[in-house]
């Protein structure tokens, strides 16, 4: 039987946009089987077994192949080290068993393709059949990725001590300031910038890059990465734009509280508020961002998440704690006639697509980027982790769907700004008409981009074609 196999990062999320490539692949070519490698992770990575069951029962073509565990040494196994470092020592840990693994699935398959999560990039060697790396995020993000083995040869200091200096990166629209880089590569002394300078070495040696975008949403570092700008010093491998792949996650119970409020909602009238699962606010911001909500009168729809654990609340069971004591007192009774706050868990994709929603402040996460761009909807970009500072430059100076949310050195945001930028992208005004513009022409950009005869679609059957000749 001819077959791929897709090897994510042991996390749900990689999970579950490795399963939807997958599925997305089926559409063009149903003749394959799909097999996916999955990796007990000795950290908390999310609950699969559900997910994993799920899938099973419903697309039969996808086949999951669930790989040993491994044991971590003793000084990884401390919780000392961070997740980003864990998951790279995971990965390197595993490379003999996703090459035994490839070897018993070849046995009774014939194997076409070989793709692999973008922090799984140096696994590239492990078989001979031909190796793709499946990017997640944005073009701007792959742009500044593959030229950072450049950046590394002429800049002898690490990015966070630079004093903020500015870095020609090809493919991003301006300059950007040494602190915009991903948060995992700002200091060369980590064990983490080493994994990813690793891996995007060898970016350059696989058959392809699969990245989730869309050739009109990412033109500017698409054509740069394609020219070679971003590898002087070696081919660049062929691209494949097969975005926008998102998940639309089922609503819980027959509705949810959130749509049914919605619903009674005027149109386009309200501000969603979500920050992706580990976007975390202290007590402090929280109540910066609730003071701003009120003050700025507008409709809003808030999902609000612990405050993570520190030494002053350590002593404090958060997750027992309900929303009158994490903001400011009497908000929820003030604002109860516009205003909806839900603890974290909100239907994303169905609040987005939904006619009341006229706005998204969001965390600048790609999936969720692209879910704003697929229903529409224009965005204040407040980057908390990541890539995601990055990706709010390319949001708000290329695409242009974006206001940007401005915090102080130390990350803060005051209820001030919060006010300013809410106000901005719900009231009519040159900017807030600028962004909604474009991101309505992004909406229908992404549809054309899928369409048959789309650059989307296209690059799929280009792709899926190579397998199968």
């Amino acid at each position: 039987m001819e077959s791929i196999v897709l090897s994510p990062t042991p996390a749900i999320g990689h999970l579950i946009a490795m399963v939807e490539l997958g599925k997305l692949i089926l559409t063009s070519k149903p003749s394959l089987s799909i097999h996916i490698l999955t990796t007990e992770a000795p950290y908390n990575a999310g609950d699969t077994a559900a997910y994993i069951a799920g899938i099973s029962a419903t697309t039969p073509s996808i086949t999951f192949h669930h790989l040993p565990p491994i044991s971590l040494s003793p000084e990884l196994s401390t919780g000392s080290a961070n997740i980003e470092n864990l998951i790279f020592e995971v990965l390197h840990l595993n490379k003999p068993i996703v090459a035994e693994a490839l070897r018993s699935i070849s046995q009774n398959h014939t194997l076409h393709a070989f793709i692999m999560d973008f922090f799984c990039a140096s696994d590239h060697q492990l078989s001979n059949i031909p190796t793709y790396i499946f990017m997640t995020s944005g073009a701007g993000f792959l742009s500044s990725f593959l030229y950072l083995p450049t950046l590394h040869k002429t800049i002898p200091k690490s990015f966070k001590d630079l004093n903020n200096a500015l870095l020609d990166i090809p493919g991003l629209p301006q300059p950007i300031p040494s602190l915009d880089m991903p948060k995992l590569v700002l200091d060369r002394r980590d064990k983490s910038y080493e994994y990813f300078l690793e891996s995007t070495i060898c970016y350059p040696k696989s058959d392809g890059i699969i990245i989730n975008t869309f050739e009109a949403l990412d033109t500017q570092a698409l054509k740069a990465i394609s020219d070679g700008l971003c590898v002087p010093d070696a081919p660049t491998p062929p691209l494949y734009c097969i975005g926008p792949l998102i998940t639309s996650k089922e609503t819980k119970g027959s509705l949810s509280e959130c749509l049914k409020w919605l619903d009674s909602q005027p149109r386009q009238s309200v501000v969603f508020l979500c920050f992706g699962s580990l976007g975390l606010f202290s007590k402090e911001q929280l109540q910066e961002i609730a003071v701003g909500l009120e003050r700025s009168g507008q409709r809003f729809l808030w999902v609000v998440r612990n405050p993570p654990p520190s030494q002053k609340n350590q002593s404090v069971a958060w997750s027992e704690r309900d929303l009158d004591s994490l903001l400011p007192q009497g908000f929820l009774d003030r604002t109860k006639d516009r205003g909806l706050v839900v603890k974290n868990w909100a239907p994303q994709v169905d609040v987005l697509r939904h006619d009341s929603v006229g706005g998204f402040v969001t965390h600048c996460g790609w999936n969720s980027i692209l879910e704003s761009i697929c229903a529409g909807v224009p965005v204040v970009a407040w980057p908390l982790y990541a890539e995601q500072r990055l990706n709010r430059i390319v949001l708000v100076n290329e695409i242009k769907i974006a206001l940007p949310m401005n915090e102080s050195d130390d990350g803060f945001v005051s209820a001030i700004e919060v006010e300013k930028r809410v106000t901005e992208l719900m009231t009519s005004s040159e900017s807030r008409d600028s962004v909604r513009k474009r991101a309505l022409a992004m909406k229908q950009e992404a549809r054309a981009a899928l369409s048959d005869g789309g650059s989307s679609r296209a690059a799929l059957t280009k792709l899926t074609e190579l397998w199968t000749k």
